[in-house]
């Protein structure tokens, strides 16, 4: 899939983009709709992010609003997979691992509209 990098490494990194993406969807769900709701998606994001919430709880400042405790957390994973990742696996240069989830996801949408164009 991608060069020169291990597998273990990108499947590490599509497990921690899909929670931080998760995250954002919950903060983005809950501008419009209650912690409560009985829609599906945001039963999903809050069912699937209130552990990772109450994990983080410690050290989420008091001073933060409820509904943007998830944008938060969220931020944590962001950190990790661009800078601690890279670091860790002795890349002196950020961004030589840097979401392949999302440059997957973003191949795959150029794919299709290519594919709707021609």
């Amino acid at each position: 899939m991608i060069e020169g990098i291990p597998i273990w490494v990108v499947a590490l990194d599509y497990v921690l983009g899909m929670v931080m993406w998760t995250l954002i969807g919950r903060f983005a769900m809950g501008i419009f709709l209650p912690e409560d709701s009985s829609f599906f998606f945001m039963r999903f994001f809050v069912r699937s992010t209130n552990p990772l919430l109450k994990l983080f709880g410690p050290i989420t400042p008091g001073f933060l609003i409820k509904p943007m405790v998830p944008l938060f957390v969220a931020w944590f994973f962001y950190m990790i997979r661009f800078y601690i990742m890279p670091w860790l696996l002795g890349y002196s240069v950020m961004g030589m691992l840097s979401f392949p989830l999302e440059s997957e996801f973003a191949r795959g949408i150029a794919n299709l509209i290519s594919w709707f164009v021609n």
